[in-house]
């Protein structure tokens, strides 16, 4: 136990606190007791790996506090709390980071320089790609290594300032060896079950990435465009066939043109061809029903590929690939073959190497001279695919990619998912209905390769034929054995070094694994999968996973899958969705909006219950709007914590006398009110419900104190008073209990106040539990508390102190009250100094008045 000091203040609570848990192992997870309890007395939370790339936010204090507030209550229900923490260490935010910190970008032709120095130590963001240094694919990872380390600290020393109760001997990085070995063993029975393949298709593209983008990375923005009203000449030279387009500059990847089956304007012509302007490329017209007969002029220029309906035309019409785009998104040099005519491709050589945006517009120009541009309509806005973190409108180009299977094409898989989607308690409820959109939505199974450099390696090669070529068919894939790979590094078994590139050899997969396909693993890479069983056996599944709720999509649904396909079950058994953080025009916070509040100051600031408090105050699923210059709400959660500090102490000073009970009516009472605050905010903690439990215990905090610390302070004082030992253990008991209840939410002044009086830690003290101090009746305390607001408001409205003495005074009410009012009578002419007091029963409502003070003030 520590010394209660003169003057409580929460400066220096986080420091000192964080290494008096560090140093006594307060939240390590005990291997022993949890193997006596079982799996019943664990409770395992698959906690979020939060990006190391930059930064955290304000967003990741909201969210994160909701999980920490949860498994303390439920370490303190005696629970042995599995909870670890991840770093999110790969993936294209961390490879622009380090490209915009050290001002350097791969050439993979590079040899690597083990003596590299980078030429910045900082922020070089404002140089352009070409001014970037180039440097080997292999010094560039040790530079997302060195970034992530140091990223990860700056992280740790939040969450600790946070007071965050994980277990910080639980940890993994996304990108150590064992996180690679399990990633890429996950990956390897995929392939075994055939679940992963390999396949040539349209993609997604990024062209600054330079690397594919799956379906649940995209997001729609808004941007200008305007419709081009080109004619297609008939075949039969009998006329044109006009069609409206947004993209002019895919002319030249035209394959068809497609028409509702419905459309009398131009069902004459399904089966017939047009020829395209410009180049005079014969292509068919056919009927499809997703052309919109209301859009434009109802028929729609098909080209490979324009957007993700070319892509559904493409597959479903059996119709031929024209690529003019290259993977930087600039027209390609060569011209289709379809392209004959010298003045087709005199056109085409216009357009080789330029830009979209060039290149529509000097399409527009040759249109318009041959007169085959009719008109361009007022530029408008709509909505066009982006890559979450990118920059520019994606592209779609063809490429060879690996997949996962995900339900999109298999609908015996699609209802496993939705089904454990239903089995799983979600927190709150309505979000499930995000979950089965989601896999009831998707069109094409989950792209998981990228053309990046820092991440998990593909663990494959592939065999060369006679003349060197990759064979797509003989796919050569690492044993669990040789685990973790890099097959740009390591050779594949029965091969050698020399038959590397070589006719008859072996080529290496140079493409990594998407960053979700490695979190999507996150339960196995906490929980031992495949490495320790007894302790997966202890863990899994899950018992909760906590996120936000704009990933479920990405990585609450990969997750899902992946259990799906290796154990046929869900990973976890409830889901806890956050809510977002918005700014006060109530636009989410985003480093892309620029509006992102950092934590760090706001913690030293604020203290860091102040800021806990704020976050609890939140319902899960529900959107908290912060306003860093008017921060109400910690400013209440700090008066809260020093309140809990100074009523400690107080409550403190009354000795408690060795075999003291509770015997008087009102300490009774307050007990058994506190009993159905225990009751309360225990039902709503097991709910997901932590901001009611706070609210329920943060009410009756506040009545303790300025109502019965009051009421009975002259009593508990009094050694002389039979009441006394009453009074000082009802005080004692309702500390203990009130410490206990606030510990989850104020976990610092709270521990501190715990130590004045109790051995250990109170966040791994027995939660209180209901029933324990019931036995009085709670409408004593209600009544007393209303007499007492009642002779405070008549002292106010006479203009004196509280302080000042009364001769005498009426309190009148119904006979029920008045009843409680007399058990209570002492305590109220204590607080009140009244010298006679009058109860008159009868009346509908409490009214104090006949109000007669002393002739003088009492100092």
């Amino acid at each position: 136990m520590s010394v209660i000091p003169d003057k409580p203040a929460l400066e220096g609570l986080e420091a000192k606190w964080d290494g008096v848990w560090a140093e006594q192992g307060t939240y390590l997870f005990d291997r022993l007791r949890a193997a006596e309890l079982g799996r019943e007395g664990v409770y395992s939370i698959d906690t979020p790996p939060p990006t190391a790339s930059g930064s955290l936010h304000i967003g990741h204090v909201f969210s994160y506090t909701h999980t920490d507030v949860k498994a303390r209550y439920e370490r303190m229900r005696g629970k042995s709390v599995f909870y670890p923490i991840g770093w999110d260490d790969n993936g294209l935010p961390t490879e622009r980071r380090v490209q915009n910190y050290y001002g350097v970008r791969v050439d993979v032709t590079l040899p690597y320089d083990p003596d590299f120095t980078p030429p910045f130590e900082g922020n070089a963001k404002s140089l352009k790609a070409a001014d970037q240094q180039p440097v080997s694919r292999r010094n560039f990872i040790e530079l997302c290594e060195k970034l992530t380390v140091e990223d990860e600290k700056q992280f740790e020393d939040v969450f600790r300032q946070l007071g965050l109760s994980v277990d910080w001997t639980q940890t993994y990085r996304t990108i150590s060896d064992e996180t690679i070995r399990q990633s890429q063993l996950g990956f390897l029975r995929n392939h075994e079950r055939g679940e992963a393949y390999q396949a040539l298709a349209p993609t997604l593209w990024d062209v600054d990435f330079r690397s594919a983008i799956a379906q649940a990375e995209l997001e729609d923005r808004e941007q200008q465009a305007a419709y081009h009203r080109i004619a297609f000449h008939k075949s039969d030279g009998s006329g044109d066939i006009h069609i409206e387009t947004t993209r002019p500059e895919l002319l030249a990847a035209c394959v068809a043109l497609v028409a509702h089956p419905d459309d009398e304007r131009y069902q004459p012509y399904f089966g017939s061809t047009v020829r395209t302007p410009l180049f005079d490329v014969e292509v068919p017209v056919r009927a499809h029903h997703l052309a919109q007969q209301d859009k434009g002029s109802g028929i729609a220029m098909v080209c490979t590929f324009g957007d993700v309906t070319d892509m559904v035309w493409w597959r479903e019409l059996d119709l031929p690939i024209r690529t003019i785009l290259g993977l930087d998104g600039r027209v390609i040099s060569e011209a289709p073959e379809a392209i004959e005519s010298d003045a087709g491709k005199a056109a085409y050589a216009e357009l080789a190497g330029k830009t979209v945006f060039s290149a529509k517009k000097r399409i527009a120009e040759l249109l318009e001279e041959s007169g085959e541009l009719l008109e361009v309509s007022k530029p408008f806005n709509h909505a066009v695919k982006f890559f979450e973190k990118g920059d520019r409108p994606l592209e779609i180009v063809s490429t060879r990619q690996w997949y996962i299977r995900n339900g999109a094409r298999d609908s015996e898989l699609q209802e496993q998912l939705i089904a454990h989607g239903t089995q799983l308690q979600w927190h709150p409820d309505f979000m499930r209905v995000r979950y089965e959109n989601w896999v009831g939505g998707l069109t094409g199974d989950w792209l998981v390769s990228r053309q990046r450099f820092f991440g998990v390696p593909l663990p494959v090669w592939y065999g060369l034929d006679e003349n060197g070529e990759r064979d797509y068919d003989r796919v050569i894939v690492a044993s669990a054995e040789q685990l973790p790979v890099d097959p740009t590094v390591d050779v594949p078994t029965g091969y050698t070094e020399d038959q590397r590139g070589v006719p008859g050899g072996f080529q290496a997969e140079v493409d990594i694994l998407d960053t979700w396909a490695t979190s999507s693993l996150t339960p196995q890479l906490a929980g031992g999968w495949q490495r320790d069983e007894e302790l997966w056996n202890l863990v899994s599944p899950f018992d909760v996973r906590p996120q936000g709720q704009d990933i479920i999509r990405t990585w609450l649904f990969s997750t899902m899958l992946r259990s799906t396909l290796e154990d046929g079950r869900s990973p976890w058994k409830h889901a806890s969705i956050s809510g977002f953080i918005v700014d006060p025009d109530r636009k989410k916070m985003s480093k892309s909006k620029g509006n992102v509040v950092t934590p760090a100051d706001i913690l030293d600031k604020h203290g860091s219950d102040a800021v806990r408090y704020w976050a609890a105050s939140s319902r899960l699923g529900v959107d908290a709007a912060f306003d860093p210059q008017n921060p109400t709400q910690m400013k209440i959660g700090r008066r809260l914590a020093i309140k809990i500090l100074n009523a400690a102490k107080f409550v403190l000073s009354f000795p408690v006398p060795e075999g003291a009970q509770v015997t008087h009516a009102l300490d009774a009472s307050m007990l058994a009110a506190l009993d159905e605050v225990v009751a309360d905010a225990t039902k709503a903690y097991d709910g997901f419900d932590h901001a009611r439990a706070l609210e329920v215990t943060e009410s009756f905090f506040w009545t303790f104190c300025d109502d019965y610390l009051e009421l009975v302070k002259e009593r508990a004082y009094d050694q002389t008073d039979v009441g006394q030992p009453s009074a000082a253990l009802a005080l004692r008991i309702a500390l203990s209990t009130l410490l206990r209840l606030l510990a989850p939410v104020v976990s610092f002044a709270t521990e501190e106040a715990w130590s004045w009086f109790e051995e250990g830690s109170v966040h791994t003290t027995a939660w209180p539990t209901a029933g324990e101090l019931a036995g009085g009746d709670p409408s004593v305390l209600s009544a007393a508390s209303a007499a007492l607001i009642g002779i405070r408001r008549a002292k106010t409205e006479a203009k004196v102190s509280q302080k000042t003495p009364v001769s005498s005074l009426t309190i009148r009410a119904d006979d029920h009250t008045i009843e409680r009012l007399t058990l209570a009578e002492g305590d109220l002419r204590a607080v009140g100094r009244i010298e006679k007091l009058e109860l008159l029963g009868g009346w509908n409502e409490l009214v104090v008045e006949n109000v007669v003070l002393a002739e003088q003030e009492e100092n």
